[in-house]
Order: structure tokens, then C-alpha cells, then sequence
């Protein structure tokens, strides 16, 4: 019997789209993708899914409050010369 392969994803800091699939957030937040589906029909969970075309996204801005995470933009204006 073969195991499963697992699907590497950046780190949240560097995720620059603005929502993600319900498979990374679930990563993310260590979770079964089950679950969060669970939170997306019962809308009872710590973050809501916007729907695309029929399928849960999640925005990555909520998942990174939910989880504390911060990320740094150096603004090029703002670096003395």
C-alpha cells in the first residue's frame, strides 16, 4: 500500500494571493479540510470562506490574524540612503 503524498505550501508569510484553496488552510490552521468545510456549511467557525465558482476560498488575510502571523513590507521610500 502506497502512502499518501503530501503537498508542500509557503509559508503563510509569503503567500501573496489573496485567498487560498480549502486544502492550504487547512494546513495552515491544522486542521482536517473536512472541518473547515464543516465551519463553511454550519458558519459557526473562526473564519468565514467566500465562495468562487462553487468552491470555499479562504482569505489569507483572516487566516493570518487568525494565527498571529505578521508580514514585513519594506517600503523603499521609508529606507534612509
Amino acid at each position: 500500500m502506497q502512502t499518501a503524498s503530501f503537498i508542500q505550501f509557503p509559508p503563510l508569510e509569503l503567500v501573496t494571493r489573496p485567498t487560498v484553496e480549502t486544502a492550504a488552510a487547512a494546513f495552515y490552521t491544522n486542521r482536517a479540510q473536512q472541518t473547515l468545510r464543516i465551519w463553511a456549511c454550519r458558519e459557526n467557525g473562526p473564519l468565514r470562506p467566500i465562495r468562487i465558482f462553487g468552491r470555499l476560498h479562504w482569505k489569507t488575510d483572516d487566516l493570518r490574524r487568525l494565527l498571529g502571523v505578521c508580514i514585513f513590507r519594506v517600503i523603499a521610500d521609508t529606507i534612509p540612503r
